[in-house]
């Protein structure tokens, strides 16, 4: 590869500034409960309209390559929680200005202009790794023992509960709460609590037996492609949840049937072939003529259908009525399946495959000469399916305890026009992710479950918990490093949030705010045993110092709730999100941090590529790596 090199940017913290605060203005619009809708509109004139942060940053033309890299980092973080680009994009903005600020003030800044760039910017990267050094030492700590406490747990059972409708104030309640909190920020006020609705019912419906609670999470996500269906031109209310799955695939041969009865089906992931010629075969090819050739064509053409008539007759020797296949088949195969009265339906996408297997527990067949009946599967009906102006084949398939607690179901998401149809299909899948880090415990120092009370509680709880926090911590070495300076800088970004989010009344801000801190003790010294140490003992004596029980080195959640820091009611009012998710967003925009102030230089390069045609035919495989890494 030929690199041409063209002018160098010099990279200063005020350009970093520039590119993230242009990336803020462009989510703030959207931002927080208030927030409206993008409008993007492509060259061929078709329209996006989303909330979505990280699918409007995706959506933006971006040159700049700081600018890439800043939606590279949120596209990471998103796609493995599902929630906080916005978020993720305002506390960048807001700590990147700080710590320009706190740069610009440090005393051992020249003020000659270039030197003086260069002294902000190492002031700013020392700021940058320990912010992340703090965060990584401690956050975590601050968290469960200043935040995590007024929150409280909700547990797997409360997805799984069938009141309908759910007791006011409930966990189940409190549940649809978390994910009404979610779809809130992405589909707006109108249908969020429909889509809640249906996102526990689909988890019920796929609650496994004797299974870890987040298998059902994980067996959603993995398959979602396969378990839902978008269907636009009709409003988000009529999605549903549809018996069994649909194939996204219409019936290549269609036989008259009597639809619900019960069928037998195989699937092939390869071609319906002759058999392969082996050692005692003979097959005449002729030879020296027109008409030799013309006869050993035919004859092989009758060879070839014979071949295949028996594996047709195989296939019904078996009861097989219905043919799924991963290809397109030849008009031999289609022919002769007609000819059986058998249904084909072909080319089925690999993710649907997988999945028809995993719930008829049968493999699928890529030699059509070993099917044996276990590989075929009992279906309780095979039958076409009208979806919107679409026509599907939809299978649902026979009871088996050792499976699931329910029949299978796919999800139908309807939505007005395509980009709102593709808009709620990812709200859900991302509510999904959401749920799944909700669940997964935090280094054994918080209980899977954690909630609390959205709104900005979590940012001035911890904004709290960071101005508490003593004014030096132990290191490994014994030594004492001062933390003021980057816990007081966090905890003045973390408040970017909640003023964002009040930003249309200063008056409500305050008043939220007096509102949760009224709910603190007055002399709290939850902080003042909090060093970090090898062990988790450091944990657990700072909550024996307090007012929170402690059980197995974990805090009680339960127990906690006795306290009443912060009432159920006043939780659901502000709606409630994940402890976990919002810990995770902060390390993720720490890193980000890091990662954009340990760049010195944008570099413009113009490559072009050597054809491969003109490359020489003996280049040796060590020739062609090096080339590739050049």
């Amino acid at each position: 590869m030929v690199v041409e090199m063209l002018p160098v940017d010099r990279l200063h913290l005020k350009h970093v500034l520039q590119t993230v605060g242009a990336l803020e203005a462009t989510v703030l619009r959207s931002f927080g409960p208030e927030g409206g809708q993008v409008l993007f509109t492509r060259d061929t004139g078709q329209a996006m309209l989303s909330r979505s942060g990280t699918r409007i940053l995706k959506a933006l033309r971006l040159e700049y390559p700081l600018a890439r890299m800043v939606v590279e980092c949120v596209w990471k973080h998103s796609s493995s929680t599902g929630d906080g680009s916005k978020t993720f994009i305002l506390l960048l903005a807001s700590l990147l200005r700080m710590i320009h600020t706190k740069a610009c003030k440090e005393p051992n800044v020249s003020h000659t202009y270039s030197s003086r760039e260069a002294a902000e910017a190492a002031t700013a990267r020392r700021f940058a790794d320990e912010l992340l050094a703090f965060a990584l030492e401690d956050l975590e700590d601050l968290i469960a023992v200043g935040v995590a406490p007024y929150g409280f747990c909700v547990s797997w059972e409360d997805f799984t509960a069938k009141s309908h409708p759910p007791a006011a104030h409930s966990d189940t309640h409190c549940v649809q709460k978390l994910l009404a909190s979610f779809f809130h920020t992405r589909l707006g006020h109108t249908h969020c609590d429909f889509i809640s609705n249906l996102t526990c019912e689909v988890l019920r419906n796929w609650t496994f037996i004797n299974d870890l609670p987040s298998s059902a999470l994980h067996f959603v996500n993995d398959n979602f492609p396969a378990l839902h269906t978008p269907v636009s031109g009709f409003p988000i209310s009529c999605s549903r949840l549809i018996e069994g799955q649909v194939i996204h695939r219409d019936f290549a041969v269609t036989c008259p049937r009597t639809e619900d009865q019960p069928v037998k089906a195989v699937v092939f992931s390869g071609y319906l072939q002759p058999r392969i010629l082996s050692a005692g075969d003979v097959l005449k090819v002729g030879c020296g003529g027109q008409v030799a050739e013309e006869k050993s064509l035919v004859e092989f053409s009758a060879w070839s259908e014979r071949s295949l008539q028996c594996v047709i007759a195989n296939l019904q020797r078996l009861g097989v009525s219905v043919l799924l296949s991963a290809v397109k088949q030849s008009a031999a195969v289609l022919a002769l399946a007609a000819q059986a009265r058998m249904c084909v339906v072909e080319c089925i996408s690999k993710d649907e495959l997988a999945l028809f297997a995993k719930l008829s527990v049968t493999t699928p067949v890529s030699d059509c000469w070993t099917i044996e009946s276990q590989n075929v599967s009992t279906l309780t009906f095979c039958r076409p399916i009208l979806l919107g102006v679409h026509r599907y084949v939809h299978v649902a398939f026979h009871d088996l305890e050792k499976r699931v607690t329910v029949k299978p179901c796919s999800l139908v998401i309807c939505g007005a026009g395509e980009g709102q149809t593709d808009q709620c299909a990812c709200a859900f899948q991302d509510a999904i992710r959401m749920l799944l880090v909700t669940f997964q415990p935090m280094q054994c120092v918080l209980e899977p479950g954690c909630v609390i009370s959205a709104g900005g509680t979590f940012e001035f709880l911890l904004n709290h918990a960071l101005l508490q926090h003593p004014r030096c911590r132990c290191v490994s070495n014994g030594t004492k490093m001062s933390t003021p300076a980057v816990s007081q800088l966090l905890a003045n970004a973390l408040l970017s949030v909640p003023q964002q989010i009040y930003s249309h009344s200063a008056r409500h801000f305050l008043q939220i705010q007096t509102r949760i801190l009224s709910f603190l003790p007055k002399d709290s010294h939850t902080f003042s045993v909090l060093y970090k140490q090898k062990s988790s003992t450091s944990l657990v004596q700072a909550c024996c110092t307090s007012e929170f029980p402690v059980a197995d080195c974990k805090l009680s959640m339960h127990c906690c709730r006795k306290t009443d820091v912060l009432s159920k009611a006043f939780m659901l009012d502000l709606g409630l999100e994940s402890v976990s998710c919002k810990y995770q967003l902060l390390l993720a925009v720490l890193q980000c941090v890091r990662s954009l102030l340990r760049v010195d230089m944008v570099l413009h390069t113009h490559s072009a590529l050597h054809a491969q045609s003109r490359r020489p035919a003996d280049v040796s495989s060590e020739g062609s790596e090096d080339e590739a890494e050049d």
